[in-house]
């Protein structure tokens, strides 16, 4: 395992990155404490030793990790293998196909605050635990989010999520039914995860309706998230645009 060469990045590419960066290691602390996760935090990584269904998480935290985080990353992930192992590396800077792990990238993209429409369909936040097990059960099946299968309200996403002003899950209707579901994360910045809309109400303006819901919620800030690919044209519309390719290893 080792470091790979960075292509070179325009200066406001490298600060979108540390911002996305940023959003996630807020994410995965938020989630790490609401579930009673350890964390391992060094200067070049955030590691979340979950337990069997969550798996260990890793996020790099620098395109230039030092040779001691490194050698941490190395001995974590040997540890835990044939464990769940996810390692996120925003900068693309880490090679992890000496530790088993094989690679696959997805775009992290960035949108500059501007005005947003007002959703067409009906987007609440999850307030109360009976709402968030709602969103979660959305996210679950929907994203799909397979480790969590069988759904166990609370499991994924705790009520404890409810008091951590960072994070907010909202809801999209349909009908009056709940058929999306995204979190939020907001701190200098703003982040969008698990977009998600169950199968049976896809293809009928329920994302395009949640993200603007989400966008209008995190207010006058850049917002980043990574993409999954069937999600590209409805990001490229609303003005997201794509920073770099991340690489997630497994």
């Amino acid at each position: 395992m080792g470091t790979a060469p960075i292509t070179a990045r325009s200066d406001e590419a490298i600060d979108d990155l540390r911002l996305a960066t940023r959003n996630a290691a807020v994410l995965w602390t938020a989630l790490a404490e609401a579930r009673g996760h350890a964390l391992t935090r060094l200067p070049g990584l955030l590691a979340v030793h979950g337990d069997d269904r969550a798996g260990l998480r890793i996020l790099l935290l620098t395109s230039s990790p030092s040779a001691a985080d490194v050698a941490a990353l190395t001995d974590l992930v040997r540890r835990r293998l044939p464990g769940r192992v996810v390692v996120e590396d925003p900068f693309g800077g880490v090679d992890l196909t000496g530790a088993g792990l094989t690679r696959r990238s997805l775009p992290i993209m960035v949108r500059r605050p501007a005005p947003v429409p007002p959703p067409a369909l009906e987007v609440t936040l999850a307030t109360t635990p009976a709402q968030l097990a709602v969103a979660e059960g959305l996210v679950v099946h929907g994203f799909p989010l397979e480790a969590w299968r069988p759904h166990r309200p609370g499991e994924a996403f705790p009520p404890a999520l409810l008091d951590r002003p960072q994070t907010r899950f909202l809801l999209a209707h349909r009908g009056g039914t709940p058929a999306g579901a995204c979190l939020t994360v907001a701190d200098d910045g703003a982040g969008i995860y698990w977009m998600t809309t169950l199968p049976t109400h896809r293809s009928r303006g329920v994302g395009r309706a949640l993200l603007h819901g989400a966008l209008a919620h995190l207010g006058d800030r850049p917002v980043t998230l990574t993409a999954a690919r069937a999600g590209r044209p409805l990001y490229d519309s609303l003005g997201f645009a794509p920073v770099a390719d991340a690489t997630w290893w497994s």
